[in-house]
């Protein structure tokens, strides 16, 4: 173990870790020293000599130098403070004076006051001039002192390389690295630059202007990010009532001060003319608005009538990532004790439930197997069906990092995307071979001698059938299901066994696919086989890269038509005598129906009032008129939005409802993290929460569901799942996040699964012997390209937060990424509209021609409902789950032109 240094700071003796700097034992001895080159997220430069300190005789840099034992620092000497107070003043001199105007919030400003240097020191003429031609970032060039953080921050931090430092001694200043202005350069607006910025040379616009995660401020208010799953920690300013900025919290457990384009700033949406602040009922075929006692009213008839109709099953409810655990919990308690049905799902069925379906049947939880912070260590990154530099930005940019670092980076993705142009090796597999790829990998595996044969013997099961069946996969079959070479294959299977400590990490292009569970389950064999997983020790396991904030814990809650609250399956009777205990009622004992199902149900007269939380299906669900068709058909369509969307406008009543600013719970990340949530703000006008809402319907109904509160909700559901029974909001207020399962409340929460074993009913690892399967679209003449949908770095899912703000500048409309190769042979040039038909539908998008996509494949997003992307899509679904195949569509293009001349 790594002793501690002891040394003496003025005076005062401070202990820290071997490794340490005399900057942090000054901090650690509350000396608040300046260091203008310095970020704690960065390594040191020592550029500046701002932070000068005396020490054992000596003048040097605290940032640069360790803290040595017995040492003896002076921070407060008169001569020492001269020469810190001698470095500000000469790098104020070269400044404006309004770089020290008494309302200047800069370190720089605040160092200036502490050693008390004045505004006249400032006498720089101000001539450089500005950038502010991005919505995000502002650049006064004039304030810029060449410090070079922002630049470290772009590379070391975030990963984009965007920035660089231009001219020549004091005319140095940092600049976009393409020579052009800021909005057309590569940044991805991920506000490091800003956040790092000791001058205000940086900034962004509005009321946020000069805050950064560095100052402490009474009116922040910390809370966990509302879109992707990464689950960054974000403290939220409130000014006069509005948010002013939204800043990445230095100790988030999992961001570390970092943050992306969408949880730093797309937060224009809470103040957009479109937002719904009161509710709305039809009436005469219009919506209009209502009170809220009539729409409740409305919905509880509603509901009334359809269980009198068709019974209890005859309703249903697709609850909401985007939700609370704690409104998710109480959602399908609703359903289960007062309706009595358990027709309730959750959109991890459009996503990631071939991932809860494979990892359960291989290990037995519904999660990754380790925590994000593992990765740091691993020796080889095998990224899988993901493009996180863009769909989880933050986790995108630490796994950079790590490859940057000296680990071997795999990529298997059909795209050349983010983290492939960095690869050590980038294979690309037709859309809907993954199978096929993962046994050619197994195959390698097992024949070379790269496996753990005595993991493989104590802790798992199935070898004798994966044996038998990966003699039909050696790489050369491999790679004529797949397109992959066999000697990349060979050689991919060669780094990951060989590695010391491999990691595992997954996305949508894994999933969403008509095999999607054979794919999870057959990726999953590769830690299995090679000892990865457990921990052994020898790697990080798998981890699946979990697309909406809380797709994870709405399953957690039970919000699936299968299972209650931490996994209890609805047939078993002990899960159900479990919950039935808790809520002194009832548990229907029979699966109730998908979100696939719901639909069809709808359409065939069987279902009589489905209500939609924070879910715009029409814009995100495949084969989108179809589910138009559905809500139609529906008596009671009941939607909880922010906004008047796709959904919303099939639907009998519109609920306003809160955002993730703007309520109170939980979230959990992607690897299982429970982390609390803290409303901001109120909701507008009449707005309330999905919390309130479900309590109010209910009420109507004659029914008290109890848990007055989301931590009384939290708590309850505690007492139903033993796996989350240590956990509580006071815990988490307390403890910041906490890793389920967690048992009880003296547990610090299991962050590395299955250590002694597995939670499969023998205790082993399940091997999957599926064989390679073919997708349910292929090309032909007819259709002679593949459709693979995703995500961009600048939006999420259907848009409705981000199109709202200032992203919309960055990203203004969807596209459609083809090869020149296809674009020639469709007579389609770059940035024309374009008309793209499947066998389902028709959408309309601007190409953008490129080679980030093989010939024969294209690719677009599904950020803009006006495109109808979704209407292309199938109705193919994952055979285990009824996940979508979102990944493989064929589809056929015509200019747009074309199409209006042919009057289509």
């Amino acid at each position: 173990m790594t002793s501690a240094v002891r040394l003496q700071i003025d005076g005062t003796t401070v202990e820290l870790p071997a490794g340490a700097s005399l900057l942090d034992a000054a901090r650690a001895a509350g000396a608040d020293l300046p260091a203008l080159c310095h970020d704690d997220r960065l390594r040191p430069a020592g550029s500046c000599r701002t932070c000068l300190v005396r020490v054992d005789g000596r003048t040097v840099a605290a940032c640069v130098t360790p803290a040595s034992p017995a040492a003896t620092v002076d921070t407060v000497g008169e001569a020492v403070r001269a020469s810190r107070r001698d470095a500000v003043a000469l790098i104020a001199s070269q400044l404006p004076p309004h770089a020290l105007a008494d309302d200047a919030r800069s370190e720089l400003a605040d160092a200036c006051r502490e050693l008390g240097i004045t505004q006249g020191s400032a006498a720089g003429e101000p001539d450089r001039g500005r950038d502010d031609s991005h919505p995000y970032v502002q650049l006064d060039r004039d304030l810029c002192i060449a410090c070079g953080r922002c630049v470290r921050m772009c590379s070391d931090v975030q990963g984009t390389f965007a920035l660089t430092l231009t001219g020549r001694g004091a005319d140095t200043v940092v600049a976009p690295g393409n020579g052009g202005d800021w909005a057309g350069s590569d940044c991805v607006a991920c506000g490091g630059c800003v956040d790092t910025c000791p001058t205000g040379a940086l900034t962004q616009p509005g009321p946020g202007q000069g805050l950064t995660s560095r100052q402490r401020d009474p009116d922040r208010v910390r809370t966990t990010c509302g879109y992707c799953g990464v689950g960054c920690t974000l403290d939220v300013v409130v000014r006069g009532g509005a948010v002013a900025a939204v800043l990445p919290a230095r100790d988030g457990p999992v961001n570390r001060g970092h943050a992306c384009v969408k949880g730093r700033f797309s937060y224009g949406y809470l103040t957009s003319a479109e937002r719904l602040t009161e509710p709305l009922v039809r009436r005469n075929g219009a919506l209009e608005p209502a009170s809220w006692d009539e729409a409740i009213r409305t919905v509880a008839d509603g509901m009334r009538r359809a269980v009198e109709a068709g019974g209890p099953d005859a309703v249903a409810v697709i609850s909401s990532a985007r939700a609370t655990n704690e409104e998710n919990y109480l959602v399908q308690k609703f359903l289960r004790t007062v309706i009595g049905t358990n027709n309730v799902d959750n959109c991890s069925r459009l996503c990631h439930a071939p991932s809860a379906a494979g990892l359960t049947a291989s290990f037995g939880l519904a999660g990754g197997t380790d925590p994000f912070e593992d990765v740091e260590t691993a020796d080889c990154l095998l990224v899988v069906g993901a493009n996180p530099v863009e769909a989880h930005p933050v986790v995108g940019a630490r796994l950079l990092q790590r490859a940057l670092g000296g680990a071997r980076l795999i990529v298997i993705d059909p795209r050349s995307v983010g983290l492939a142009r960095h690869a050590d090796l980038h294979l690309r597999p037709r859309p809907g071979t993954n199978v096929a790829l993962f046994h050619g990998l197994a195959h390698v595996l097992v024949t070379e001698g790269l496996t753990d044969p005595r993991f493989l013997e104590e802790r798992a099961t199935g070898l004798g059938a994966l044996f038998d069946l990966l003699a039909d996969y050696p790489p050369e079959r491999a790679a004529e299901i797949t397109g992959v070479p066999a000697e990349d294959i060979r050689q991919a299977a060669r780094r990951y066994g060989r590695a010391r400590r491999p990691a595992v990490l997954y996305g949508l292009g894994v999933t969403e696919h008509l095999h999607g569970t054979d794919g999870v389950r057959t990726l999953a064999n590769l830690p299995i086989l090679r000892g990865a997983v457990g921990g052994t020790g020898h790697g990080f396991g798998i981890n699946p890269l979990r697309g909406q904030n809380n797709v994870q814990g709405a399953s957690d809650m039970g919000a699936l038509p299968d299972l209650l609250p931490g996994y209890g399956r609805i047939t078993d009777p002990a899960a159900r005598a479990r919950a039935e205990a808790v809520w002194d009622r009832p548990v229907p004992p029979r699966p109730g129906l998908r979100i696939p199902d719901m639909f069809a149900a709808a359409r065939e007269g069987r279902l009589n009032a489905l209500w939609i939380i924070g879910e715009d299906v029409c814009a995100t669900d495949p084969d989108s008129r179809r589910v138009a068709e559905a809500l139609d058909a529906c008596p009671l369509t009941v939607v909880d939005e922010l906004f008047p969307g796709e959904t919303a406008r099939h639907a009998d009543v519109v609920l306003p409802v809160a955002s993730w600013l703007e309520k109170d719970g939980t979230f959990v990340n992607f690897d299982r993290r429970f982390q609390r949530v803290r409303a901001a703000l109120r909701p507008p006008g009449a707005a309330r929460t999905d919390f309130d809402v479900v309590h109010a319907v209910a009420a109507a109904l004659g029914a008290d569901l109890g848990c007055a509160t989301p931590a009384a909700a939290l708590a309850e559901c505690a007492r139903v799942a033993p796996v989350f029974a240590g956990l509580s909001h006071e815990r988490l207020d307390r403890e910041g996040a906490v890793p389920w399962p967690c048992r009880s409340a003296d547990q610090p929460g299991e962050a590395t699964l299955y250590a002694r074993e597995f939670a499969t009913p023998d205790g082993r690892a399940q091997l999957s012997a599926a064989p390679y399967l073919p997708p349910g679209e292929e090309p032909d003449s007819a259709y002679p390209l593949l459709l693979v949908t995703g995500r961009r770095w600048a939006h999420y899912n259907s848009g409705s937060m981000t199109r709202r703000g200032g992203n919309l500048l960055l990203d203004p409309h969807g596209r459609l990424d083809l090869h020149p190769d296809d674009a020639a042979r469709h007579g389609v040039r770059d940035g024309a509209p374009v008309t793209v038909e499947s066998r389902h539908g028709q959408a309309s998008l601007r190409a953008r021609v490129g080679h980030e996509v093989t010939p024969g494949q294209v690719f677009c997003a599904f950020h803009f409902p006006a495109d109808s992307v979704n209407s292309l899509t199938s109705q193919h679904a994952d055979t285990a789950t009824s996940c979508p195949e979102y990944k493989v569509t064929a589809v056929r293009l015509r200019p747009a032109v074309a199409q209006r001349g042919e009057g289509l």
